[in-house]
């Protein structure tokens, strides 16, 4: 079986666990091979200074079988990147599938590749995902024909695992389960804002509450622009 070519695009101010959640079931899984892209190969600080390196930049890059956009706070600056943008968009069009993890999935909004379909982000920006016409689903994972889209961070493994199984069989993917010790048991049950109790998720929400407002408005923004560039009818 030729491997298919997982592209995992990063970017500044990343959140690492978006990306080396699925790539850590990734490498394991005979059935793929694993590029690195950034803009540059140039290396790249994510959330809290860790340093990463793409190895090979979006210019020199070949087709993808599958693409790959994790989240972070550096998504905002994606959001009007028109040269990633256009990117995204070229590998797109040749891939067998689209994918995201966390708020990833809002720059493949942004870049029109989700319009008509459903998909899910981290909790915190369904709302921001749903501006753009998207539909959300609160799910950790949502496959949508050969759109893949994941909950918030932790969901990385799950959607790496759900993606081995798609395309290696769900053997392969138990087995890489097993080599990761996968087997979730939380100390606590505050996961998520239906669990976490009142005075948790409403600390959670103060603390990204100005991540949120600035955000949206970069959306909204964008969307303005992009309404008012349409041609008149």
């Amino acid at each position: 079986m030729r491997k298919l070519k997982v592209g995992m695009f990063l970017f500044p101010e990343l959140t690492i666990l978006d990306f080396t959640g699925p790539y850590e079931c990734f490498v394991k899984a005979s059935c793929f091979e694993v590029l690195v892209i950034g803009e540059t190969t140039d290396p790249i600080k994510a959330e809290g200074g860790l340093t990463v390196q793409p190895n090979i930049a979006m210019a020199d890059c070949p087709q993808l079988d599958i693409l790959f956009v994790p989240g972070g706070r550096g998504i905002n600056t994606l959001l009007t990147n028109q040269a990633v943008l256009g990117f995204l968009r070229n590998q797109a069009a040749g891939a067998r599938y689209i994918t995201a993890v966390c708020t990833g999935s809002l720059v493949l909004a942004a870049a029109g590749l989700l319009q008509g379909y459903k998909a899910t982000t981290h909790w915190r920006s369904l709302d921001l995902l749903e501006m753009f016409g998207v539909e959300t689903v609160t799910e950790r994972i949502v496959r949508d024909r050969n759109r893949i889209t994941g909950g918030g961070i932790t969901a990385g493994i799950d959607f790496g695992l759900s993606l081995i199984a798609l395309i290696g069989g769900a053997e392969m993917a138990k087995t890489i389960q097993l080599q990761l010790e996968y087997a979730p048991a939380p100390p606590f049950n505050a996961g998520s804002p239906k669990t976490a109790g009142i005075p948790v998720l409403q600390k959670v929400k103060e603390d990204t509450r100005f991540m949120k407002e600035t955000r949206t408005k970069i959306i909204r923004q964008l969307l303005q622009d992009q309404a008012s560039s349409l041609p008149l009818s």
